[in-house]
């Protein structure tokens, strides 16, 4: 079979319908070139966002004490994982924690609290915190906070919410393999209740935990139709004491097919490299970044993640540009950018002086 990697970069570009069966190809024929895909979907990225990449921060501002099942959360009732539970932090809390991340060039703050939606006091005590980081701190916010109705975004919207993020997670057809206590449609009210509230829809998926390529491209479609702006795709953290732990599923050139398969059906959408890409791109985050235009710092809900240095340097090294910073302010040379890992130590113990002052024999190692 002949691949048009051209056809593809001009349907991206153009915004038209991309052909499904071109998907499925990208995902399942290992014929399709990684570097050639990517400069495919790349073309549209840059045309739409140039060498931008935004960068969010989630605020995990409650943990745990959660009633629903979802197989893949640490937070779920039926999790064994190891975490500390704790209530909604306290409202100057979030709002001091917003000014911290203005302040490292976060562009987009994200609140997330466990649990299957609000009630009215939760809803009346985020309303508040949304309403003070509106007008005391000027950053972009994003809630994830469960099921929400019509009512409830309406007031979120009111109180100067950018945007609520509500991920699919998987296709309808795979929901029921992934949670029992709420459905695939619960998920998709949430998101029509925001959009009508006037909310921008901030959703998308955790690959790698049992989904085929058709459930894939089920979720990449639904999101075209819905002209859903934000997506962010996750990579399913194996957590210990999680029902669902590992599929065997990602390995980084599979992660990178997924991503050029999302921006060659929403070109025109923010593509987030979410949990998890640290572990599964490995050494293609820096290729991710010509397809994906945004990215999380500083961790998730329950597990690490770059900090903040490393991240905005991986961005620079692969010629991008944090939307909003101008990274060449730093004061730094090309020796104090050098690095092999996070020891600053770049001597080698088998050769070099130890803390001992003597010289390594050369024989075995130093000790």
């Amino acid at each position: 079979m002949s691949i048009d990697y051209q056809k593809w970069t001009e349907l991206a570009l153009e915004n038209k319908p991309f052909p499904r069966e071109d998907a499925l190809t990208i995902l399942s024929n290992p014929d399709v070139d990684i570097l050639k895909l990517t400069s495919a979907a790349g073309e549209a990225r840059l045309k739409n966002f140039g060498k931008k990449v935004k960068v969010h921060q989630i605020n995990n501002i409650q943990n745990g004490y959660c009633p629903e099942d979802c197989g893949y959360c640490g937070q779920s009732k039926d999790s064994e994982a190891d975490i500390n539970q704790y209530k909604m932090k306290s409202e100057d809390d979030i709002v001091a924690e917003a000014h911290e991340a203005k302040k490292k060039g976060v562009y987009r703050y994200c609140m997330v609290s466990s649990g299957r939606g609000p009630n009215d006091k939760r809803t009346e005590d985020l309303t508040r915190v949304i309403q003070r980081i509106t007008d005391e701190v000027g950053i972009k916010t994003c809630l994830s906070v469960g099921l929400v109705d019509d009512e409830q975004a309406k007031k979120f919207k009111e109180a100067g919410l950018d945007r609520l993020n509500h991920n699919l997670n998987t296709s309808e057809k795979h929901t029921p393999n992934i949670v029992s206590t709420h459905t695939y449609e619960d998920r998709i009210n949430t998101l029509n209740a925001a959009k009508k509230a006037g909310l921008d829809n901030c959703a998308g998926m955790i690959v790698g935990m049992g989904e085929t390529d058709e459930d894939i491209l089920d979720v990449a479609y639904e999101l075209r139709d819905r002209n859903v702006p934000s997506i962010p795709i996750n990579f399913l953290v194996p957590i210990e004491g999680n029902k669902l732990f590992d599929f065997d599923q990602l390995n980084p050139e599979r992660c990178i097919k997924i991503l050029c398969v999302f921006r060659l059906i929403n070109p025109n959408a923010e593509l987030r490299m979410g949990g998890g890409r640290e572990g599964h791109l490995r050494g293609l985050q820096s290729l991710a970044l010509y397809v994906a235009n945004s990215l999380f710092i500083e961790g998730y809900l329950v597990t690490r993640g770059d900090k903040k240095h490393k991240a905005f340097r991986m961005v620079e090294d692969a010629g991008f540009e944090i939307d909003g910073i101008n990274l060449e302010s730093e004061d730094e040379s090309s020796s104090d950018r050098f690095a092999i890992d996070e020891n600053p130590d770049i001597m080698n113990p088998k050769t070099a002086q130890v803390a001992s002052g003597r010289p390594c024999s050369g024989a075995g190692s130093c000790s």
